[in-house]
């Protein structure tokens, strides 16, 4: 089995193990050369000594001085915006600094590292891309990770990727001994978690993005619990599908769901079309009944108040409204009829006939 420091070469963001020398950004923070530094004060001392020799007390402790100040120098260090500093008193995690300017005790008191805390890393769970298994393309399915019981006692294959970043570098390098294997460890067993209290439907159709939401929430929490410096930042389904042994029964039975919402949703249609017109027709013949028993009522009461009125003008005076009756009975009667009037007093007792009804013809015709 490898060692730590070759799972974290292979694993870390960096590329160096935390005990290294590396600092997580291509830079190394090895110790000033104790030799080098002599030398250069000791061409410096001999240059301000006449002489070229540099004897005596006092360019000794100058020069001790100009060490001193050299070392304590080195102890500053910059932190690029997309990194975090670590710093180790003697190999031991004491702080974290932020980007900018900072200083630590100079070598061998402590040292720093600088590790990538801005870039986003992936791991996929249930599949295994191209990239990974150094192939130009295609995707490698791994049933142990992939498939789960759900609440509904069915089996589903669902393949994830999850996507995070380093929160605090000092316990993402101390507290954890293999971030990949950690982080992916959580989120298998989140996702087991979520799956076994979810229905099959849900899953494969418009419950993922809950599903994903939850996960995320489950292994964040297991980070945080165990102090791992790790933020979850997308929890990403990739594929979820029933079991391939059983994919082609799922998918007709699908189709056949399918079927059975489409001839409902028709039937809704078509019910929705038809109960309104019935009902609308049936409003409408309530009104034209009503609006004919009003007529009818009404035209009775005006018949009958017209009668009592008449007969009360006849109790009054009989021969007169018997008189005024028949003349308006008459009236109504002979109105459209063509009459002739003989007066029995004139003459022989025929008035010449005058055809008034055939003269009025001809001037309309005219």
């Amino acid at each position: 089995m490898p060692s730590r420091d070759d799972i974290f070469k292979q694993q870390s963001p960096w590329g160096s193990p935390p005990g290294g020398d590396g600092n997580g950004s291509g830079r190394r923070t090895s110790p000033p050369n104790i030799d080098d530094l002599i030398r250069k004060a000791q061409g410096k001392i001999g240059k301000i000594f006449p002489g070229g020799k540099a004897g005596g007390k006092k360019p000794i402790a100058l020069g001790i001085i100009i060490l001193l100040i050299l070392w304590a120098l080195s102890g500053l260090y910059r932190v690029l915006p997309d990194e975090q500093g670590v710093v180790l008193r003697f190999g031991k995690f004491t702080q974290t600094t932020q980007p900018g300017l900072n200083y630590h005790l100079p070598f061998p008191v402590e040292r720093v590292l600088t590790p990538k805390v801005t870039k986003v890393n992936r791991i996929d769970v249930g599949f295994r891309s191209a990239s990974d298994t150094g192939r130009t393309s295609g995707v490698d399915d791994v049933p142990e990770e992939s498939l789960m019981l759900t609440g509904d006692e069915n089996i589903v294959n669902i393949d994830y990727s999850v996507f995070w970043v380093i929160k605090d570098a000092g316990k993402f390098l101390f507290k954890i001994q293999s971030p990949v294997v950690t982080v992916k460890a959580a989120a298998e067993t989140a996702m087991r978690e979520v799956i076994a209290k979810s229905r099959l439907q849900p899953i494969l159709t418009e419950g993922r993005s809950k599903i994903e939401a939850e996960t995320q929430t489950i292994m964040q929490g297991l980070l945080d619990e165990y102090e791992s410096g790790i933020q979850i930042t997308q929890v990403q389904t990739q594929k979820a599908d029933p079991p391939d042994e059983v994919i082609d029964a799922f998918r007709d039975v699908q189709a056949a769901r399918a079927d059975m919402e489409r001839s409902k949703n028709e039937a809704e249609a078509y019910q929705n079309d038809v109960i309104p017109r019935a009902r609308g027709e049936a409003a409408k013949i309530l009104q034209e009944a009503e609006a004919y028993k009003k007529q009818v009522v009404a035209e009775a009461e005006g018949e009958a108040s017209r009668f009592v009125a008449i007969y009360n003008e006849y109790a009054k005076a009989k021969k007169v409204t018997q008189e005024r009756m028949y003349l308006e009975t008459m009236e109504k009667v002979l109105a459209d009829i063509d009459k002739v009037i003989i007066d029995k007093s004139s003459g022989a007792g025929v008035v010449p006939y005058l055809p008034l009804p055939e003269l009025r013809s001809k001037e309309k015709k005219q």
